[in-house]
């Protein structure tokens, strides 16, 4: 396949669920019988829904693939894709649809419970995500187990791949498939210390990775790129009023990397592209509720 003839752009396998956002006075929430909190609210949220959301709002053909449950949850999910035009491709599970409850406090930073809930191991019908994979440019894999079979898949057909592998420390087995496998990486800074430079060598050193990207929320972000030590990319300045919630502000730091990466830009054009698309994200409350626009990045 010629891949400047695809017709998708980016396929997103894996990552969607529901997130439950309580807003908190504070964390870690003082124990107590009863806490009183603003309206509870429900989102179609998680790690492959908000860079495959963020990927469509600006414009790339994008289509997205993942396991859900043949429940009032699966509902909410498919609902929602109708409503937005996502393309969205799945298979149902027994186990259900993954979930979340997350609490967020006033200044937008949030503890999230997540329920997994599909076991390690599970068998996913290859079919799922073959046919989308061989008419994509590129594929973005989450880090749900059965998705490392799919980034085998995409490296066989030659698509450019990526993945975000949240806060890894650089050391547990689970996510070594993809952090080695794929040609953009990013984490989180949240786990790495002092070892960022180390941790980061060691997948550019041992990995297919072009590019590996540290993201550090209010303290930007960090490229780190083969011979070259890791470069600070600062935040988007905002004044602390207008961040609401950060939930979801590292998926839409993905998506708008992403765009300016298929666009061909260079490096820090990427970089800063995706620190733009971050800090659209904080400035609104929910999980995936605002995404930025092309024409919006892009001015």
């Amino acid at each position: 396949m010629i891949k400047n003839m695809a017709e998708l752009d980016v396929v997103v396998v894996g990552g969607v669920g529901v997130d439950t956002i309580v807003r908190v006075g504070e964390l870690p929430l003082p124990v107590a019988d009863t806490i009183k909190v603003p309206p509870i609210r429900r989102y179609v949220g998680h790690t492959g829904n908000g860079v495959a959301m963020g990927c469509h709002s600006l414009g790339l053909r994008t289509h997205f693939a993942d396991v859900i449950g043949d429940d009032p949850d699966g509902e909410f999910v498919l609902a929602h894709y109708a409503r937005t035009g996502l393309p969205f491709d799945y298979r149902t599970h027994p186990s259900g649809t993954r979930c979340a409850v997350n609490l967020v406090d006033p200044g937008g930073q949030r503890t999230s419970l997540y329920d997994g809930r599909h076991p390690d191991g599970m068998e996913v019908d290859a079919e799922l995500y073959r046919p989308l994979l061989r008419k994509a440019k590129h594929a973005h894999l989450s880090i749900v187990d059965w998705a490392r079979h799919a980034l085998r898949d995409a490296v066989e057909l030659g698509l450019t791949t990526s993945t975000d592998l949240h806060n890894w420390d650089g050391v547990s087995e689970y996510r070594k498939d993809f952090a080695y496998g794929c040609d953009l990486v990013f984490l989180s800074a949240g786990k790495l210390g002092g070892r960022m430079a180390e941790v980061t060598g060691d997948i550019l050193d041992r990995g297919r990775a072009r590019a590996v990207i540290v993201m550090a929320g209010g303290q930007g972000s960090h490229l780190c790129l083969p011979g070259h030590p890791p470069r600070h990319v600062p935040p988007v300045e905002l004044p602390p009023e207008r961040v609401v919630d950060t939930n979801g502000a590292g998926d839409s730091y993905v998506a708008g990397f992403l765009y300016a990466y298929l666009a061909g830009r260079d490096w820090h054009a990427c970089a800063r592209a995706g620190s733009l698309a971050g800090a659209h994200a904080v400035c609104s409350p929910g999980t995936h509720t605002s995404f930025i626009t092309a024409a919006e990045l892009d001015s």
